[in-house]
C-alpha cells in the first residue's frame, strides 16, 4: 500500500540530485509483480523526458524520482493509489494494479540553470584570456551527463576552430570558453536550452539533453592582432639594427601557442638565412626581424593572418598562432663594404701597404657572433701574401690596404666580399659576415704594377749578348734563369716579392719567346718599356 524505493546502484559522485521542478531524462522497465512487462523506454530507443513534481507523472513516480543522481538505478514499487488506481489504463494497466519500475536516471536540469564551468588545470602564466570575437582552437570530448561520449575532436585528430561570442557556437559553449587561457583545461556543462534544445541536433544528440564538454584550449588570437615581440636578451653593445633589405642569419625554434614544436633550425645545425622586409618569409616574421641586433634573442608571436593563414603548412595546422624564439647570428646589407676599425697605429707610420707589397701578418678570424674560425697564433706562424694578387678574399685585400708595420686593426667583411653564399664547407658558413683582428708584422715593398722584375741601376745596352753566354744568337730558359738569378744575387735587379722564383722566370721567358719555340732570339727580345713604346707607335 506504500511507495517502495530500492536504490540498486548509486554512483560514487553525485554532484546533483533531482528536486521538484527539475527536468529529467530516464530509462525504465515497467512490469507487474509477476514479472510481466507492460512498457519499456528501451524498446522505443529513447528516454522518457519529463518535469518532476509538476503533475506530469503518476504520483508515485513523481515521488520516487526525487533525490536521484545521474546514473543512479532505482527499483520502485508503486501502489495503485499512487499509480492508476481503480480505473487502470484500458488494455494496458488493469484496475488496482501494483506497478514495478526499474529506473536509470540519464539527465537532470532545471530551467533556472546556467552554464557551469569547472577548471581543473590552469597554467601559471596566463597573459591573455578568451574574449568575445576572439578566434580559438581547442580539443574537446563531448559527453552526456551520464558520461556517454557523443563526439570528440581527439578522435578526428583535428582541433575545433571557431570564433567565440558571435553565434558560431551553441550559446552555452560561447559562454563557457570566455576567460580561458591557452593550456587551460575545463569542464563546461551546458543545459539543453543553451545547447540543442527540444529537438537535439538530429544526429547523435537527443532533444532536451544536457551536454558536458571537457575542453583544452590550444590557441587564441584576434583578427585585429599584430605581432607581439618579447625581448629576451639584447646585447649591451648594439651598433647596428636590422633594416628592410638586410640579409639575416638566425637560429630559431618554432612552436605553436601550446608549446608544440613544429620546426627548429638547431635540429638541422644550420641557420635560416633570408632577406628581411622583401617578402621572402611570412609577413609576421618579416616584421619581427626588423630592428634586431647581432646576438639578440627575442620571441616573436605571429597571428595566423600574418603567418600561414587558415590552411596552415606541413606540421602547422590552419589558423595557428606561431611562436618563434630566435637568436640573431649576423646580418649585413648587399651594399655594405669592408668595415675597418684601427686599434693601434705606430707614430712613425710612413710606409703604407699597397698593391703588390709582400705582407706578413697575424690574425684571429671569427663570425660576427664571436665564434672563432681560425687563428695564426694557434698555428705559431704568420700568414704571408702579396697584396692585391687574389691570394685572399677580396674583402681582405681591401682591408689590408694602407697599413703600416705594427698597426692593429679589425676588418669586418660582408659575405659578398668574403666567401659568398656557399662559404667554405666545414669551416665558414654560407652568407657569413667575417671579422678579422689583424696585426701587420712585416712589409716588403712590391714592384710597380705589371712588373715582375726591375733593374736597380742602368740597363746594359748589350743585355741580350750578356744573357746569351754561348753567343749562339739564341737564349734558352736555363741561360735566362741563371742570368736573372745572378742579377738578383748581386743586387742589380729585384724580383716581385712573395712569388716563386722559377714561376716568375718562366713567365718572363715565355713573354719573350714570342713564337713559342723554346728559344728567344735578338729580334724577339724586348724590354717592357720598349714593348710599350712599340704598341704606342702602332696605335
Amino acid at each position: 500500500t506504500e511507495l517502495g524505493v530500492e536504490r540498486r546502484f548509486v554512483p560514487e559522485s553525485c554532484p546533483r540530485a533531482v528536486r521538484p521542478g527539475d527536468f529529467v531524462r530516464y530509462h525504465y522497465l515497467g512490469s507487474f509483480p509477476d514479472g510481466t512487462r507492460f512498457d519499456s523506454s528501451y524498446d522505443r530507443g529513447s528516454t522518457f523526458n519529463v518535469f518532476v513534481g509538476k503533475g506530469q507523472l503518476i504520483a508515485g513516480m513523481d515521488q520516487a524520482l526525487v533525490g536521484m543522481c545521474v546514473n543512479e538505478r532505482r527499483f520502485v514499487k508503486i501502489p495503485p493509489k499512487l499509480a492508476y488506481g481503480s480505473e487502470g489504463v484500458p488494455g494496458v494497466i488493469p484496475p488496482n494494479a501494483v506497478l514495478h519500475f526499474d529506473v536509470l536516471l540519464i539527465d537532470v536540469w532545471n530551467s533556472e540553470d546556467e552554464v557551469q564551468v569547472q577548471t581543473y588545470f590552469k597554467p601559471e602564466k596566463c597573459p591573455r584570456t578568451v574574449q568575445v570575437s576572439d578566434f580559438v582552437r581547442y580539443h574537446y570530448n563531448g559527453t552526456f551527463l551520464d558520461g556517454t561520449l557523443f563526439d570528440s575532436s581527439h578522435n578526428r585528430m583535428r582541433t575545433y576552430d571557431t570564433y567565440v561570442g558571435i553565434g558560431w557556437l551553441i550559446a552555452g559553449m560561447d559562454q563557457g570558453l570566455l576567460g580561458m587561457c591557452v593550456g587551460e583545461k575545463r569542464i563546461i556543462t551546458i543545459p539543453p536550452f543553451l545547447a540543442y534544445g527540444e529537438d537535439g541536433d538530429g544526429k547523435k544528440i537527443p532533444g532536451q539533453a544536457s551536454l558536458v564538454f571537457d575542453v583544452v584550449l590550444l590557441d587564441l588570437h584576434n583578427p585585429k592582432d599584430g605581432i607581439a615581440i618579447e625581448n629576451q636578451l639584447v646585447p649591451e653593445s648594439c651598433e647596428r639594427r636590422s633594416q628592410t633589405g638586410d640579409f639575416l642569419r638566425y637560429h630559431y625554434n618554432g612552436t605553436l601557442l601550446d608549446g608544440t614544436l613544429f620546426d627548429s633550425s638547431y635540429s638541422r645545425n644550420r641557420t635560416y638565412d633570408t632577406y628581411v622586409g622583401r617578402g621572402y618569409v611570412i609577413a609576421g616574421m618579416d616584421e619581427g626581424l626588423l630592428g634586431v641586433c647581432t646576438g639578440e634573442k627575442r620571441r616573436i608571436i605571429i597571428p595566423p593572418h600574418l603567418g600561414y593563414g587558415e590552411e596552415g603548412r606541413g606540421k602547422i595546422p590552419g589558423s595557428a598562432v606561431l611562436v618563434f624564439d630566435i637568436h640573431v647570428v649576423d646580418f649585413h646589407n648587399p651594399s655594405d663594404s669592408v668595415g675597418i676599425t684601427v686599434h693601434y697605429k705606430p707614430s712613425n707610420c710612413t710606409v703604407l701597404s699597397k698593391k703588390g707589397d709582400y705582407l706578413k701578418y697575424h690574425y684571429n678570424a671569427s663570425l660576427l657572433d664571436g665564434t672563432l674560425l681560425d687563428s695564426t697564433h694557434s698555428l705559431g706562424k704568420t700568414y704571408n701574401i702579396v697584396l692585391g694578387s687574389g691570394q685572399v678574399v677580396l674583402g681582405m685585400d681591401m682591408g689590408l690596404q694602407d697599413m703600416c708595420v705594427g698597426e692593429r686593426r679589425t676588418v669586418v667583411i660582408p659575405p659578398h666580399l668574403g666567401y659568398g653564399e656557399d662559404g667554405v664547407e666545414g669551416e665558414v658558413p654560407g652568407s657569413a659576415v667575417l671579422v678579422f683582428d689583424i696585426e701587420l708584422l712585416e712589409l716588403v715593398s712590391g714592384l710597380p704594377e705589371g712588373y715582375m722584375f726591375v733593374w736597380n741601376g742602368e740597363v746594359s745596352p748589350n743585355l741580350f749578348e750578356e744573357i746569351d753566354q754561348n753567343h749562339d744568337g739564341e737564349v734558352l730558359l736555363e741561360e735566362f734563369s741563371e742570368y736573372i738569378q745572378t742579377q738578383v744575387d748581386t743586387g742589380k735587379g729585384k724580383l716581385a716579392p712573395g712569388f716563386d722564383f722559377e714561376k716568375i722566370v718562366k713567365n718572363m721567358f715565355t713573354n719573350q719567346d714570342r713564337d713559342g719555340n723554346g728559344k728567344v732570339t735578338a729580334e724577339e727580345f724586348k724590354l717592357k718599356d720598349q714593348e710599350a713604346k712599340e704598341e704606342h707607335d702602332e696605335l
